[in-house]
């Protein structure tokens, strides 16, 4: 009788949880393990040739392949029929070596005229640059692959297989990556300074002020954030609000450069992500006692002092959950730089959305998304290390 109450406990609780995992699984778990498996996945080049990796077994790669490795390239260009497919095989290996988009379409019908064609180097010399048959090989000869990965940090291997930087001006991940650390990281300094005052004025008052001071906060988040941005793009501008009040009360001879730059950028993400700041600030202040900072000014502490010894000290499990949530989604904002920022302004998300969107390279979109997702979850365990520590203490 226990055991069937035990059951029957458990399955109601299962049925109470069921929604919410089953749409973790569909909407989290599922689309995040098709973009970790498009990251390391390439099944293309060992569909499309399955007989060149291992006529091109024992190759030194510093030469042309011989005569039975490029006729087995042949052989296989000869069976591909899917246009889609051989579609797919192009943008891969042009993926590899810039050249590859000319090269196989004048080598298959060079083939479709002569299915006998054995010295591929008459077609075209790239043939005989070992380099292009580097890249056959190493798409080939496995479905898996950490080029994309290795790609997304601008990092390649060379013809013996090692780990080296990717040749200069051929990407600008890494830059852009960086770029992303420092803007998230200049927007959450930007909140702070403004969100811990705010929180502070807000937790010290009471009634409709408060209620006030917090739907000023929130109202951001009514609202669209392709609205926010918009709103800003208008604002920032040449002839826009800002400008036209400094030059109206003289501060200014002409308008300051507030858009298409990182200044606006900045300036508008921090509008956006301000209540990320202000609420757990705030959830934090509330509940410190309001007779601390009069028991140490009857002590003799100046405010300043007070606020640094007493005040800021306490407040800081917010100050660091506050900074969290916004680094963490700054991370991955794309509207506002994209409509506010100029060309050196893009974050790592609008180079995700172009090769999703643009290249159809869905391998290196995956590649950068895990990236970014194991910055996150490297935050997320720091977070909670410092919470873990600060909880001790």
């Amino acid at each position: 009788m226990k055991q069937r109450s035990w059951l029957l406990q458990h399955a109601k609780s299962f049925v109470l949880i069921a929604p919410l995992a089953l749409f973790l699984l569909f909407f989290f778990v599922v689309p995040l393990g098709t973009m970790m498996k498009a990251a390391v996945s390439d099944p293309v080049a060992s569909r499309a040739l399955p007989t060149v990796a291992a006529a091109l077994e024992g190759w030194d790669r510093s030469s042309a392949p011989p005569v039975e490795a490029q006729r087995a390239l042949v052989v296989d260009i000869q069976g591909i029929q899917d246009d889609e497919l051989f579609g797919d095989l192009v943008r891969r290996l042009n993926s590899a070596k810039s050249g590859f988009r000319t090269l196989m379409s004048k080598t298959r019908t060079a083939v479709a005229e002569d299915p006998g064609l054995g010295d591929l180097a008459s077609v075209d010399r790239r043939w005989s640059d070992p380099a292009f048959w580097i890249a056959v090989q190493d798409a080939a000869s496995s479905p898996v692959t950490d080029r994309n990965l290795l790609a997304a940090v601008d990092l390649t291997r060379d013809k013996n297989g090692n780990v080296v930087d990717a040749p200069a001006g051929t990407s600008a991940n890494r830059e852009t990556l960086l770029r992303t650390i420092v803007m998230a990281g200049m927007v959450t300094v930007c909140t702070v300074l403004i969100g811990l005052p705010f929180a502070m004025v807000a937790a010290s008052t009471t009634g409709w002020k408060r209620q006030l001071l917090l739907g000023a906060v929130l109202l951001p988040l009514w609202t669209s954030l392709l609205v926010r941005t918009a709103a800003w793009y208008i604002i920032l501008q040449d002839n826009g609000l800002i400008n036209m009040i400094l030059q109206a009360i003289g501060l200014t001879d002409g308008p300051l450069p507030l858009i298409f730059n990182r200044l606006g950028v900045v300036i508008a993400m921090t509008h956006v992500l301000l209540p990320f700041m202000v609420l757990p600030i705030f959830s934090v202040l509330i509940g410190i006692p309001k007779n601390l900072m009069p028991a140490a000014a009857s002590l003799g502490a100046s405010p300043i002092r007070s606020f640094l010894s007493v005040l800021l000290p306490l407040s800081l499990r917010g100050v660091v959950s506050g900074s969290l949530l916004v680094f963490m989604s700054a991370l991955g904002y794309y509207i506002t730089p994209a409509l506010i920022g100029g060309a050196k302004d893009q974050m790592i998300s609008a180079v995700i959305a172009y090769y999703a969107t643009g290249a159809a390279n869905w391998g290196m979109a995956g590649a950068l998304g895990i990236v970014l997702l194991t910055a996150t979850i490297i935050l997320y365990v720091v977070y909670l290390r410092l919470s873990s520590e600060e909880a001790r203490a």
